[in-house]
């Protein structure tokens, strides 16, 4: 678990609405990626951990016969809900409340479970072994992420770079040097080093691939906005009453970067690591 720090469900409280459009995507072609290495037969089923709004199970239902996305913020599963309806994907996807601690939950076996940036909150351990008891033989555990030591260009961007230094700065100006997380803050930061805690459970591998980015992403002040409330250290919640000050502090903060309210970046690149339960 994550040093000196203690879940609590406000962890991502009221960052649901913000989430699909404050986050930049995966980077172009991750289905199609997993697809070739997982050679699905459209029958299996898939577990997202952790699954946030669906962004990652949706992207991948067509791949399966079901879905089931999990995470224990009910604004998450509500919006996962909501977009699957609108995707038309009610029927082969699943949504639970509940925490990756919960697990198995009654929720059967499966061929894939997934984890997209989710993993470090949780009692990592415990989760792992649980989820390789839920995974048929040769079954796959796929932790994807985004590329932390990537460098991101600013040549050639058609609107300024958005400033997240400055943001940043902003946000701590509001909330403190120290980053919050749901009720407590983290000294120390989120743990590393899935590579031992999958060894441990008894999981072979791992195979790594790198889907690359470098896209050009074009954004709104008002994305900006949404990718603050979209994370754990700056939920809506966490300004208490504070939070219209801070957002007319940081509209005018974007406005005097770009007059326009029109940014732009590089889609990160997405590392994908793929476990396999041994059969």
């Amino acid at each position: 678990m994550v040093e000196g720090w203690e879940w609590d469900d406000t962890l991502f409280l009221g960052s649901a609405p913000y989430y699909q459009r404050g986050r930049l995507p995966y980077a172009p072609g991750l289905p199609d990626v997993l697809a070739e290495i997982l050679m699905p037969d459209g029958r299996g089923r898939l577990i997202d951990v952790g699954c946030g709004p669906g962004t990652l199970a949706l992207s991948l239902a067509h791949l399966f016969g079901e879905v089931v996305g999990l995470d224990p913020d009910s604004g998450m599963i509500a919006e996962a809900r909501r977009r699957a309806g609108e995707a038309g994907m009610l029927g082969r996807t699943r949504w639970v409340r509940a925490r990756a601690e919960e697990l198995p939950a009654g929720l059967g076996t499966f061929t894939v479970a997934a984890f997209g940036q989710s993993f470090h909150w949780m009692d990592r351990d415990a989760v792992a072994t649980t989820v390789k008891g839920m995974l048929h033989a040769g079954g796959a555990f796929v932790h994807i992420s985004d590329l932390k030591t990537e460098t991101r260009s600013v040549d050639g961007l058609p609107h300024p770079a958005v400033p997240y230094s400055a943001v940043a700065s902003l946000t701590r100006q509001y909330l403190g040097p120290v980053r919050r997380a749901g009720r407590g803050v983290l000294l120390h930061g989120t743990p590393g080093d899935e590579a031992a805690v999958l060894t441990r459970a008894g999981f072979a591998g791992p195979q790594r691939h790198v889907v690359p980015g470098g896209q050009v992403w074009e954004r709104t002040g008002e994305d900006v906005a949404a990718w603050v409330f979209s994370l754990s250290s700056s939920a809506p919640h966490l300004f208490g009453g504070r939070r219209e000050a801070f957002e007319a502090d940081l509209d005018r903060l974007l406005r005097d970067v770009s007059p326009s309210g029109r940014f732009s970046e590089r889609l990160l690149s997405t590392e994908v690591f793929v476990w396999r339960k041994p059969r």
